[in-house]
């Protein structure tokens, strides 16, 4: 990745503003590339992009699929446009809140209208027959696909029951029973086939207008993935589970650290890394490969969240309630990652490496030359040698944040009530500023970090707007609340852009143009 100093925005697709309940990768997208041009801004981070579901309250952090499309993504109005759908069917939706997703009428709708467009596609005067050859080459080409379609089917016509507790052949994958529940369920199948269709080809013209735009996306990809999902029902072997149950011997999270006082349980299935068979080895190497093909297909940066699992991880007991209790183990270190620039090349990967991070951590990060994460709400603890602090860091590789989108908001950190005088004096004292000059904390730690040594600078959008915790969009250890907030279009004005683009300037973090690209 080149080193060229430039800032971006962190907004999740699903916070942007939008009609229909939701942002998505139509309209939505395309006005904030706008937000962001005008702002001169050259990066545009967003969360998975991976489907979603209620059962873990819409968390793009625990999917069904490690390589599907997220359907509620899809935009209402390029549908229209295409001619999958007509105005009435746009026109009948409810109405919407402009300031949080809610995700149950979000939901229905969008599938009510991906129910209309797949049925318009089987009908051969349908206006929307013109990307019949594309649907085509999609279905041929996609190979993740036909097992999602079979997953996702299966999952309604067992009633939402996890895989392991389906019948035994489907359960188990045998190939005659799958080829007749495809029989049996071709409508559904065929659902899934144009809802990932749809997503796929609205994702491609994202990226094209990005690229037009000297944009860079900037994704996530979660370092584990849920254990109710395609991924774990087709690959078992390459997760460490029960060889009777198929359940997981032992599950992702972290011991305590700087977000949550009792650890993080995940409860995602681990991979199988401790095998000694290099079959299986080979299988987990060759899942990755195409799970990061595949991402970088769709953005041009990507972190991968929880990096310092490559070194070691924690192994929560399955049973355990609390994430307190559990072993490091070692991961696959450097082995990992020369294997996979031999097959894919140079990819731009981000090393989300906060938390508990050991030297041994750091040396691979370092080792692969991947930029790691600074966040400035961690800076502010009294001790001048926090790593956090602008000063302090030793290398231009690397990027700064604000904050991400685990923690509080920069207002509302500054006003937390177990904030003391002494750490708000500490962050003014940064920004030549006073204890009592509380109206523009957000402003003074986009500053601070526009103004630092790292080649690339992330700001929330709600640091951006200057908003408080009630717009904060995760609270790690919670389960309720999280994912919601939407940044309604009033809010996204000519002034916020001003201001972005004098400071972004003034640092010399000015948009790159599509004639000098960043990688």
């Amino acid at each position: 990745m080149k080193l060229q100093r430039m800032s971006g925005i962190l907004a999740h697709v699903t916070s942007l503003p939008s009609p229909f309940g939701i942002g998505d990768a139509g309209n939505s997208a395309l006005n904030f590339l706008n937000f962001l041009e005008q702002s001169e801004q050259s990066c545009w981070q967003i969360l998975p992009t991976v489907p979603t579901c209620e059962h873990f309250n819409h968390s793009p952090y625990m999917s069904n699929s490690a390589f599907a499309g997220n359907p509620l993504l899809i935009s209402p109005e390029s549908l229209r446009d295409d001619g999958f759908i007509y105005d009435d069917d746009l026109n009948d939706h409810p109405s919407f809140s402009p300031f949080f997703v809610e995700f149950e009428k979000v939901c229905q709708f969008k599938e009510k209208l991906i129910a209309i467009a797949a049925a318009n596609f089987q009908w051969e005067d349908s206006s929307c027959r013109k990307y019949a050859a594309d649907f085509n080459r999609f279905i041929k080409t996609t190979k993740w696909l036909r097992d999602y379609a079979l997953f996702m089917t299966a999952k309604e016509v067992f009633n939402q029951a996890v895989w392991n507790q389906w019948p035994e052949d489907i359960a188990g994958r045998n190939k005659k029973a799958l080829d007749a529940f495809a029989a049996e369920y071709r409508d559904r199948i065929t659902y899934y086939n144009v809802e990932q269709f749809l997503f796929s080809m609205q994702w491609k013209r994202l990226k094209e207008k990005a690229d037009e735009k000297g944009i860079q996306l900037f994704g996530d990809v979660p370092i584990y993935v849920s254990y109710d999902s395609v991924d774990v029902w087709v690959n078992p072997n390459i997760f460490f589970l029960d060889k009777e149950t198929f359940k997981p011997v032992s599950v992702a999270g972290v011991p305590p650290d700087y977000f949550s006082k009792t650890g993080q349980r995940w409860g995602n299935p681990l991979y199988n890394w401790q095998s000694k068979s290099p079959a299986i080895r080979k299988k987990i190497y060759d899942w990755w490969a195409a799970r990061l093909a595949h991402t970088f297909e769709m953005v041009h940066i990507s972190r991968i969240d929880h990096f310092r699992g490559f070194e070691s991880y924690w192994a929560v007991p399955e049973n355990a309630e609390t994430a307190e209790t559990g072993e490091w183990l070692s991961g696959p270190g450097i082995r990992f990652f020369d294997a996979m620039k031999k097959r894919l090349g140079n990819i731009n990967i981000v090393a989300e490496d906060l938390g508990i991070i050991t030297s041994e951590v750091e040396e691979l990060r370092d080792r692969t030359g991947f930029p790691g994460m600074k966040v400035l709400l961690f800076a502010f603890d009294g001790n001048p040698d926090n790593a956090f602090l602008p000063q302090n860091y030793d290398t231009a590789n690397c990027i700064v944040y604000t904050g991400t989108h685990d923690n509080s908001t920069a207002v509302g950190w500054y006003f937390e009530e177990d904030r003391t005088d002494e750490d708000r004096q500490q962050m003014k004292s940064y920004v030549n500023g006073n204890l009592g000059d509380n109206h523009q904390v957000h402003r003074d730690l986009i500053y601070l970090a526009h103004s630092s040594t790292a080649f690339l600078s992330i700001i929330p959008l709600q640091d951006a707007l200057g908003f408080g915790n009630d717009c904060r969009m995760n609270t790690p250890g919670t389960t309720e609340g999280n994912w919601k907030w939407q940044c309604s279009s009033e809010y996204l004005t000519g002034e916020v852009s001003t201001f972005l683009r004098e400071t972004t300037l003034r640092f010399n973090r000015g948009r790159k143009t599509p004639e000098t690209p960043l990688s």
